[in-house]
């Protein structure tokens, strides 16, 4: 059964399907951390895009980031920097979609 059947089934029968995630149109972001830029990737011109996931708990702060793209090494800094954000306060538990540019210029 498709997950939209077993929603629409679950709303019928009246029940409460708890929802682990949320995917959000975009919590406000109170603080940022700047990820680091290792030195021989800035030397030897390598950017790029690092596109993230980051889970974030409804007191605001990340509880988990999954990289979705870009260069191993900068994603995993990106990464680091992420989980040392903090969003703003919401109801429930809400997953951000997250695009950090490295440019070595």
């Amino acid at each position: 059964m498709c997950t939209l059947a077993v929603v629409t089934v679950a709303l019928l029968a009246g029940l409460v399907i708890p929802s682990v995630a949320q995917r959000s149109a975009g919590r406000k972001v109170l603080v940022t951390v700047k990820p680091e830029y290792p030195e021989t990737l800035k030397f030897a011109q390598i950017g790029g895009l690092v596109r993230l996931s980051a889970t974030v708990q409804p007191n605001g702060t990340v509880s988990q980031v999954e990289v979705r793209g870009g260069n191993p090494i900068l994603a995993e800094k990106a990464q680091a920097a992420v989980m040392k954000w903090k969003y703003a306060p919401a109801a429930n538990q809400t997953v951000e979609e997250i695009s950090l540019s490295f440019s070595p210029h």
